[in-house]
């Protein structure tokens, strides 16, 4: 595994230069056109990055969780969940348990973020968790687990972190130029050095037009490539390829867009959030490979679920020579037998696993719970100042306790 994670993280550097050779001829040639210094503009382009970076390392994964609206839950909240999670923290060898945040949006999504494997937290939508059983939500909460323990959460934060400063500093040239001026244009304005002002002018206009544009691409690319590993990753840590195949399925067939995404997180998510309203999915995605792919390749492992049947059945659906697990972690690998399905008798129907989540929901919004001895749930609004409340089924009263 290690050896895997080795070269994938050595592809992944390639791309990540090339974002920051980007972000320098940005920062230079726009301090030529506005400042007549192209050091200049690379000290305000690193300066920029690096103030950013250390935002993004020691409170990025805030950030993301508060602009997505996740809410910490501890054991007692959904002990279903709690256990995957800590079962795919056993199996992986991770450090500590992830903390989990609970996202209150239909849309079925996941994702990861935390600095380190021991600064980590997963969160999932209230809709993912009513719709998949113990099996596809072990798959998922796996993947999310492998992104974790293969460092692509920090990655690919401080890869949005390399496309943001470059998108920040081709909007601020473009609003120089267009309101101020560039200063280097007026140096020298007669002969060779009005030529020479006119070409860097029009270098620093088609970066700030292809730079972010290239920066987005790449960024999507390494996006791409740790989505296979992740993949690979968690088929080896739940045993049972076919969890995550038909997790990705029922993610995919949603119609319902997830409201807080954006497109500068979207490629943390399992599958891209963004999609056109009352669509499901596109198979084409340029922050993640095709669903139908990676679902094929998945289903395609036959019966093994290790990291040399994951790397088989790749090629066999991408028909190419190149593979993304490499030789290294295949030699003197132990075949892993894929597992058989969990039970159906013990595991919680779609309507159980739909109030489970309700009720979590309930009590975020502060509201009561009353159990009545018909079996009826009553929820108490959090401004109800009653001494008891009547069950609207049975007709019994039940006390209520003393509310702050």
């Amino acid at each position: 595994m290690w050896e895997q994670i080795r070269s994938n993280q050595t592809r992944t550097v390639i791309l990540v230069v090339g974002m920051g050779l980007l972000l320098l001829l940005v920062g230079y040639f726009l301090g030529e056109a506005i400042f007549g210094s192209g050091i200049g503009g690379l000290v305000v382009a690193i300066l920029i990055w690096v103030v950013m970076n250390l935002f993004a390392y020691f409170q990025g994964d805030s950030m993301i969780l508060a602009i997505s609206r996740a809410r910490k839950i501890s054991p007692d909240d959904h002990p279903r969940l709690h256990n995957v999670v800590e079962e795919m923290k056993i199996a992986s060898g991770l450090p500590k348990m992830p903390d989990i945040y609970i996202i209150d949006d239909p849309s079925p999504n996941a994702f990861a973020v935390g600095r380190d494997p021991s600064r980590a937290s997963v969160a999932i939508t209230s809709g993912l968790l009513e719709r998949l059983n113990r099996d596809e939500l072990q798959g998922v909460m796996a993947h999310e687990i492998s992104h974790i323990k293969n460092r692509d959460v920090l990655l690919m934060t401080f890869c949005s972190v390399l496309l943001g400063t470059i998108v920040i500093l081709a909007w601020f040239g473009s609003r120089m130029m267009l309101f101020g001026g560039g200063r280097g244009g007026r140096r020298d304005s007669g002969g060779g050095g009005g030529y020479a002002a006119l070409i860097i002018l029009a270098v620093a206009i088609l970066l700030m037009i292809l730079a972010p544009i290239a920066a987005q691409l790449i960024y999507y690319a390494i996006s791409r490539k740790r989505e296979y590993l992740a993949d690979a990753s968690g088929a080896l840590y739940t045993r049972y390829p076919e969890g995550l195949a038909s997790a990705l399925e029922k993610i995919a067939g949603s119609t319902q867009e997830l409201k807080t995404a954006n497109q500068a997180f979207a490629p943390m998510y399992i599958i891209n959030p963004l999609r056109s309203k009352g669509r499901a999915a596109s198979d084409l995605t340029s922050t993640h490979p095709p669903i139908s792919e990676r679902v094929r390749i998945l289903r395609g492992m036959a019966g093994g679920a290790s990291l040399a049947a994951y790397e088989k059945a790749y090629h066999e659906v991408k028909g190419s020579g190149k593979g993304v697990i490499p030789g290294s972690a295949l030699t003197g690998e132990t075949p892993v037998a894929a597992r058989k399905p969990q039970a159906v008798e013990a595991e919680p129907g779609k309507v159980e696993r739909a109030r489970e989540t309700s009720d979590l929901l309930w009590k975020f919004s502060n509201y009561g719970l009353v159990n009545c001895e018909c079996g009826t749930k009553l929820r108490v609004p959090p401004k109800f100042r009653g001494s008891s409340i009547r069950c609207p089924h049975c007709g019994r009263i039940n006390p209520l306790s003393a509310r702050p």
